[in-house]
């Protein structure tokens, strides 16, 4: 393996590219702006796939799938949407190709234009809603709690494998409620169920909290979201939950007959995820030797690795080493036996350990000899010699051991990269020499909002949950504030 040693501090961007590269999880792809996720990394995705389709279950949500084509028409109904979205839309005009006559190739028919112009889902709210007007008439079809898991294309100029590209893959969820509490507690739960994901499963510690007026979704009444940190000092928006109100229903005409047969709109909701979440996991736990996996989302969380000389040491160590893997499954834990011939036990250390399989275990003659292994944990690099009768039981404990470390090492980083500004010698002090999370005091106006932008770059993460209220005065304009609110800079 190519391993470039780039490390975090010199060049965090580099070392991001570099090890995306080198974990063989992703890779630029033919098309301008998009990827190609290689099997790696989507069985990252499928792992987190498969838990958060569970959790979107157990709340009761079900999945469906909707067009990926939404006439361009849907867009203009719902003014504040497709201002938030006009500048990201890919348009798709005509449907037919031929072959030029002068034999210049492949090129457009323009017999073939669209009536109307399709726009490639940047998000799927109009299709949606549009749908739910033919599926909603009485209360008794609601609550409407709809998952689906696709694509969109929202068009960048600048990418970043999974951080930012042209198109991702996600979920995104679509409710609909008959009262305005019902759907306020339903984006709220669904943060919740974000805030557990990221947390109990990715190991990354988030802050929830709302989004700011000019932060907030095109279109919604109240965004929520999930805020990580990365080792750079900068956030990651990892997850939102949007309280809709009733505007897309009152765009696309979606009304249902109360229990006391009055007529109403529906409230709605909607909420997503994304292939971004990888790129949080990579920049909330990895290190300058490569990836660093907690153990719930590792798609090989324990990799066995034979040592030996001649051909009758390794048919007796890499049997054992099967065994123990059929032990292992019994629990359902996530094994691989490296027993390649092509490859020396030096080259598979370091190919694992850049794939950021959070537990290695080695296995020599002098091993079969003492009955014992070398297991090397990814998270603290550290080893040590286990007896091979405790080997099952020791591995079946070191990896919630591991999960629980990593979540405590990133929460450590955060919590320390938490600062309190007083003023706007402070705030600037703060995001050049130490960057995290500020907490200070704003005076609610989109107008300051956009000034500190412009002078730092930094944004308004969030108004955290529950935040407590304070007496203040804003850093930039000096006006009365009653509360506190974190800005970062942020990917």
């Amino acid at each position: 393996m190519g391993f470039d040693k780039i490390k975090r501090s010199e060049d965090y961007s580099a070392w991001y590219n570099n090890l995306v590269k080198d974990a063989d999880m992703a890779e630029h792809s033919a098309v301008k702006g998009c990827m190609v996720i290689k099997p790696y990394g989507y069985s990252i995705w499928e792992r987190m796939q498969q838990k958060l389709d569970k959790m979107f279950k157990d709340t009761g949500h079900v999945n469906a799938y909707f067009p990926l084509l939404i006439p361009k028409s849907f867009l203009s109904k719902e003014a504040d949407h497709v201002e938030g979205f006009a500048k990201e839309c890919a348009v798709v005009t005509h449907y037919r190709l031929k072959n030029d006559e002068n034999g210049k190739g492949v090129v457009v028919d323009p017999e073939a234009k669209l009536e109307e112009e399709l726009i490639i889902r940047p998000t799927s709210e109009t299709v949606i809603w549009n749908t739910y007007r033919d599926w909603i008439q009485s209360y008794r079809d609601l609550p409407l709690l709809i998952n689906q898991w696709a694509n969109v294309m929202r068009w960048e100029m600048r990418t970043r494998l999974f951080l930012r590209t042209s198109e991702f893959l996600w979920q995104e969820g679509h409710t609909a409620h008959a009262s305005r509490e019902e759907a306020e507690e339903e984006a709220k739960r669904m943060l919740e169920v974000y805030a557990d994901f990221a947390e109990n499963f990715l190991g990354v510690p988030v802050i929830r909290g709302v989004k700011t007026a000019n932060e907030r979704f095109a279109g919604a009444v109240d965004t929520y979201c999930i805020e990580g940190l990365m080792q750079d000092g900068k956030a990651l928006q990892m997850g939102t939950s949007h309280f809709l109100g009733q505007n897309f229903a009152k765009a696309f005409d979606v009304k249902f007959q109360s229990k006391e047969g009055k007529l109403d709109y529906v409230w709605a909701t909607s909420w997503g995820v994304s292939t971004r979440l990888i790129g949080a996991l990579i920049m909330a736990h990895s290190d300058d030797e490569g990836l660093v996996l907690p153990p719930n989302v590792a798609p090989i969380q324990v990799v066995f690795v034979p040592i030996y000389k001649t051909d009758e040491e390794r048919v007796k160590i890499v049997s054992y080493l099967n065994s123990l893997r059929e032990s292992l499954d019994k629990y359902e834990i996530r094994c691989k036996v490296d027993d390649r011939d092509t490859f020396k036990p030096g080259y598979k250390f370091s190919e694992w350990e850049h794939k950021g399989v959070p537990l290695r275990v080695a296995v020599g003659p002098r091993d079969m000899e003492n009955h014992t292994a070398e297991l090397a944990r990814r998270d603290i690099k550290q080893k040590e010699t286990v007896s091979q009768d405790n080997l099952v039981e020791k591995i079946k404990s070191l990896l919630p051991e591991i999960q629980q470390s990593l979540f405590n090492i990133a929460k450590e980083y955060r919590d320390s990269h938490i600062h309190k500004a007083e003023t706007w010698e402070e705030f600037e002090k703060a995001l050049d020499e130490n960057p995290g999370f500020i907490s200070a005091h704003w005076d609610g106006t989109t107008e300051t909002e956009l000034k500190i932008k412009e002078l730092t770059k930094a944004t308004i993460r969030c108004i955290p949950l529950n935040n407590p209220q304070e007496e203040g005065k804003c850093i930039l304009t000096g006006k009365p504030s009653k509360e506190r609110v974190l800005f970062a800079r942020a990917y």
